[in-house]
């Protein structure tokens, strides 16, 4: 046997045999075109093709999936984006290549675009681009994606899984997905955990041992393959994930419950979503709220920024879901080299450190308007609060607050009902917020911890970059000691803590962050059941006391293995 630690990006226990699954990445080879309008023809064709196999993917994926089957609409926008098309005819035309060659090299520079912006969650979907560029290019290739058909459940092992890979295996025989690449907030995690899957990945270095074994374990809870395992092991590990299918039906089934401490503490237990339909899906599993509603999904893939009333009408819908329950919604979180084919920004030696979240709204002042007006209508009789990203100086504060004032003050003149109670708060996702939050706190109603930047920021690891990923680990206890210090300065100013990263829903860190004092915990819906069922088996002092040990050790992988020891189970 040969035990493997990785990286868990959807829980749950599989084993079984383990199936190696590749697919032939098409390279388009730059020819001359004899007649280019007959190449754009034919990339037309290929365009309405790939609509049409997309369109039965969807509908697919609609019977299994909720919000995470909007990824297949959003490819179907790509390929409906009229501009994208009008530069490679452009490049068609006016380089004289083939449309093979246009389209590949024209759906690159766009992954590249969307693979360096600042959002995990957006950075992610360079791979969707690329997914929807293959598709294409394999219809002007005549050729049909195959590979997926499985004789027996099996273990997916690859370099890497797109969104239609993941999605076309037949379920009912896939145990689990391991790949070389990808992180908490690939297309494969979140489509792993929407559909139960398990999931690990960052195997890059050892595919060719998984490629000499025959079966496996997969633990994507604790981020381990156990490769080779003897008869005991696996009967050790059946009975275990026998154990998580019955914990998570008594979870499921006390879900709409709140989470209290066993000594009277409630901590509210929100979701992050991206959309109306994410939103139903939250409340099935039983969010309280919104913790991060993620505004970018309407700015995106489009020529041109969203109207007000676009964007009123999609809010509004998205409160109206909640009622009266809070929505914390992030105001426009996009940055880097050229995010919005409409916003001619001047390209960026480092755009981790750029022009991006608040800072963007900041000097483009027809897209901050436009949003805080249909937020604050949209939030008229709801529970809105506002926050605003990338806040790293009180002057990026008191400018924003003072963009409020002139949206209140314009729609008070005008008689428009809005919002007129809307909390405002900041993302803190820079160490300098963390540092400086006792002075940030005076300024603002409350604070929402991102600890997926404030992570990467206080490391110095590229989340992006696969040789350094693994130093952005929110359980660093650097990071725990800033989540510590944002939280004390908060509630001695009187206000309230959220915190939004992927270790909100992270099981073993619930005990940790309720120690530390946070009050409000975001999470992708499907992790709500298990978060709410660790809080009430705390007191506040036993959480305290865990947070205080917490702090004390040297690395996150102590952190990790001590707070997994508290599991009932032991991990």
């Amino acid at each position: 046997m040969q035990e493997i630690k990785c990286l868990a990006i959807s829980p749950g226990i599989a084993v079984g045999p383990l199936f190696f699954y590749s697919t032939t990445v098409i390279k388009a080879e730059k020819q001359a075109a004899a007649d280019p309008e007959q190449e754009i023809r034919c990339l037309e064709e290929a365009i309405e093709q790939a609509k049409v196999d997309l369109q039965a993917v969807l509908e697919n994926s609609r019977k299994d999936l909720a919000g995470e089957a909007e990824i297949f609409e959003a490819h179907l926008m790509v390929l409906d984006d009229p501009v994208l098309l009008e530069q490679v005819a452009e490049d068609i035309r006016g380089l004289g290549v083939n449309a093979e060659y246009a389209w590949q090299q024209g759906m690159e520079k766009f992954a590249e675009m969307m693979a360096s912006m600042e959002d995990e969650y957006m950075a992610a979907r360079a791979a969707d681009v690329r997914d929807v560029s293959q598709r294409v290019l394999r219809v002007l290739a005549g050729e049909q994606q195959d590979g997926r058909s499985l004789a027996q459940p099996s273990i997916i092992v690859a370099h890497e899984l797109t969104p239609s890979d993941t999605v076309t295996f037949d379920r009912s025989k896939v145990l689990a997905f391991c790949t070389a690449e990808g992180g908490p907030t690939s297309h494969v995690s979140i489509l792993s955990k929407a559909l139960g899957i398990p999931a690990v990945s960052g195997l890059g270095q050892y595919m060719e041992q998984l490629r000499q074994a025959s079966t496996a374990v997969v633990d994507g809870s604790a981020g381990k393959v156990i490769l080779n395992p003897d008869e005991a092991t696996q009967r050790t590990y059946i009975s275990r994930r026998a154990a998580l299918d019955e914990k998570f039906k008594r979870a499921f089934q006390e879900t709409t419950r709140p989470a209290v401490t066993r000594d009277g503490k409630q901590v509210e237990v929100v979701a992050n979503i991206g959309s109306v339909k994410d939103a139903r899906e939250a409340v099935k599993y039983g969010a309280e709220g919104v913790g991060l509603l993620r505004t970018e999904f309407l700015f995106l893939d489009r020529t041109e920024p969203p109207t007000e009333e676009e964007q009123y009408s999609v809010y509004r819908q998205i409160l109206e879901v909640f009622g009266d329950r809070p929505v914390v919604a992030r105001t426009l979180d996009i940055g880097g080299d050229k995010p919005a084919s409409y916003l001619h920004m001047n390209e960026e030696l480092n755009p981790f450190l750029g022009v991006r979240g608040a800072r963007l709204e900041l000097q483009h002042e027809e897209l901050m308007i436009p949003q805080l007006r249909a937020l604050l209508r949209a939030g008229e009789g709801h529970n809105l609060k506002i926050m605003f990203p990338m806040i790293s100086t009180i002057g990026e504060i008191r400018q924003a607050n003072e963009y409020v004032r002139r949206v209140k003050g314009e729609l008070e003149a005008s008689g428009t009902p809005y919002a007129r109670n809307a909390e405002i708060g900041i993302m803190v996702e820079v160490p300098s917020a963390a540092i400086n939050a006792d002075i940030l706190a005076k300024e603002v109603d409350f604070f929402s911890i991102g600890t997926n930047d404030l992570s990467q920021y206080t490391l110095a690891g590229d989340r992006t970059n696969p040789h350094v990923a693994h130093l952005a680990d929110s359980m660093d206890p650097s990071v725990l000691r800033l989540i510590g210090m944002v939280c004390k300065a908060a509630h001695e100013a009187g206000i309230w803590v959220g915190l939004c990263g992927e270790l909100g829903g992270e099981v073993i860190a619930a005990p940790v962050l309720l120690g530390l004092g946070v009050d409000e915990l975001s999470m992708n819906p499907r992790a709500i059941p298990f978060v709410k069922e660790q809080i009430r088996r705390y007191t506040v002092e036993e959480a305290q006391r865990i947070a205080s040990h917490v702090l004390g050790l040297s690395s996150a992988a102590d952190i990790r293995a001590y707070l997994t020891s508290l599991l009932p189970d032991g991990g």
